[in-house]
């Protein structure tokens, strides 16, 4: 068994399907793209495997457990990490503050009046550590409205890595990025998860077939194909259905 499993996955909107008998399979140590055209069901199938949504049918399995139905908080709490297509740090905090938060979470602390968080040691040694990994260090006490779209998008990367998880889950994590900006997404992206596992949503093939060991291919709610990325490139019906026969 991977270290997540979905089998039998369904999902519909008022009647509408979205996913059907989706069984999806992320091993351990693997960085897992998920494809498909507008309207496959990519964000759906994200959001039901992060606790958003509670799948109809089916089943969800993180590290071995039945974890159906639940709640983010609780999956975060089991070590499942995500990243939202929608930019989703603090903007009237720093950086610093942002990150902070996300390694407070992993230690399940709670700020209350009778602790005094700036003189927590390890916490901001740790806060400061990724800092330096996203290239903000010296932005850290910087406000994130201040901040560039692609350092707010850096930033949320570093809190997802900031809760240590097992599994990371990026959702269009280079939406809304220039050229330059995605090409430093992928390589921190990379680097910040050397050695985990990942599952990334992308519509930028560029992205996907630098990052994926394998891919996934989603097509009316359905996987189409599933396979490393050469011969996702030279599967005819994943060519009809979405590359095309341009060359990636």
């Amino acid at each position: 068994m991977g270290i997540l499993e979905t089998k039998f996955l369904s999902h519909d909107f008022d009647g509408f399907k979205v996913l059907t008998d989706v069984n999806l399979e992320i091993r351990e140590g693997e960085r897992h793209a998920i494809i498909g055209p507008n309207g496959a069901g990519k964000t759906t199938l994200f959001n039901v495997i992060t606790g958003a949504y509670n799948p109809k049918e089916g089943s969800i399995f993180f590290k071995g457990k039945d974890v159906t139905g639940m709640k983010p908080y609780q999956l975060a709490r089991m070590g499942l990490g995500r990243s939202f297509q929608i930019t989703s740090t603090f903007l009237r905090q720093t950086a610093f503050q942002n990150i902070r938060l996300a390694v407070l979470s992993k230690r399940q602390i709670r700020y209350n009046l009778f602790r005094r968080i700036d003189t927590m040691r390890e916490v901001t040694e740790e806060t400061e550590a990724i800092l330096h990994q996203i290239n903000l260090y010296e932005e850290r006490h910087a406000l994130t409205s201040s901040l560039s779209y692609g350092k707010q998008r850096s930033l949320e990367l570093g809190m997802a890595i900031g809760t240590d998880p097992d599994l990371l889950m990026f959702d269009e994590p280079t939406a809304g990025m220039s050229r330059e900006e995605t090409h430093y997404a992928v390589r921190l992206i990379r680097k910040l998860t050397e050695g985990k596992s990942m599952v990334i949503v992308e519509h930028d093939m560029d992205v996907v077939f630098s990052l994926a060991d394998r891919i996934t291919v989603l097509h009316h709610g359905r996987i189409l194909a599933t396979g490393e990325p050469d011969a996702i490139k030279k599967d005819q019906q994943v060519k009809s259905a979405y590359l095309g026969d341009t060359e990636v």
